[in-house]
C-alpha cells in the first residue's frame, strides 16, 4: 500500500541522495541514467516501483556520480558516501561521532563507532531546525535553498523517466518539458 502511494523509489528516498552528490560535486547534474528493478518484495514490482535501483550521474563539472538504493538491507538500515579524487578519498560511513574516514597515502583516519546509529540523526534534524527558525528569525537564507530543492525533483523526475525509457536523460529534457 505504501509502494503505490508513495511517490517512487526516487521521489521517496534516492531525491535526498541527489541532493547530497549535488553538495558533494559543487553543482547541478546534467545527465542520468537509471536503472532499477524489484529483486526484495514482488508487491513494490506490482505497484509499479522498484526497489533497487543503480543511478549514474554525470555533473556539469564533469564528474561521474553512481548512487545505488534498495529499499530492504536485511543486516539494517545502510548510508555510506564516498567521494574518490585524484589525493585521495573520503567516505561517511554508518556509524561512529564523525561518519567520515578519509583515506590518503599518509594513511586513514576516522573516529570510533557510536552505539546507535539514529544518535546521529537526532542532532541533524535539532541542527536543522534550528538553521530554519534563526533564518525566519534573523530574515536570512536557509542553508539549502530552492534550487538545490527543485533540482532533486527534477532528477528524481529524470531518472523515472530513464528506467521507464531505458535510456540517459538529460536534465534539460525535465526542464524544458
Amino acid at each position: 500500500e505504501y509502494a503505490a502511494s508513495s511517490g517512487g523509489l526516487y521521489i521517496d528516498m534516492m531525491i535526498h541522495d541527489f541532493d547530497m552528490a549535488m553538495f558533494l560535486a559543487g553543482c547541478d547534474v546534467k545527465e542520468v541514467y537509471a536503472m532499477g528493478t524489484s529483486l526484495v518484495d514482488p508487491r513494490i514490482g506490482e505497484a509499479g516501483d522498484v526497489d533497487t535501483a543503480i543511478v549514474t550521474l554525470t555533473f556539469e563539472n564533469g564528474a561521474l556520480g553512481v548512487i545505488d538504493n534498495s529499499r530492504r538491507a536485511a543486516y539494517g538500515y545502510d548510508q555510506r558516501v564516498e567521494v574518490f579524487g585524484s589525493l585521495g578519498m573520503a567516505a561517511g560511513e554508518n556509524d561512529g561521532d564523525s561518519t567520515v574516514r578519509v583515506s590518503t597515502a599518509a594513511g586513514v583516519m576516522s573516529d570510533k563507532p557510536q552505539y546507535f546509529f539514529l544518535e546521529r540523526y537526532m542532532a541533524s534534524f535539532i541542527e536543522e531546525m534550528k538553521q530554519f527558525i534563526a533564518a525566519i528569525n534573523e530574515d536570512k537564507e536557509v542553508p539549502v535553498g530552492i534550487h538545490a530543492g527543485l533540482m532533486s525533483v527534477v532528477l528524481a523526475k529524470a531518472a523515472k523517466k530513464s528506467l521507464d525509457e531505458h535510456r540517459p536523460v538529460k536534465i534539460s529534457e525535465i526542464l524544458e518539458a
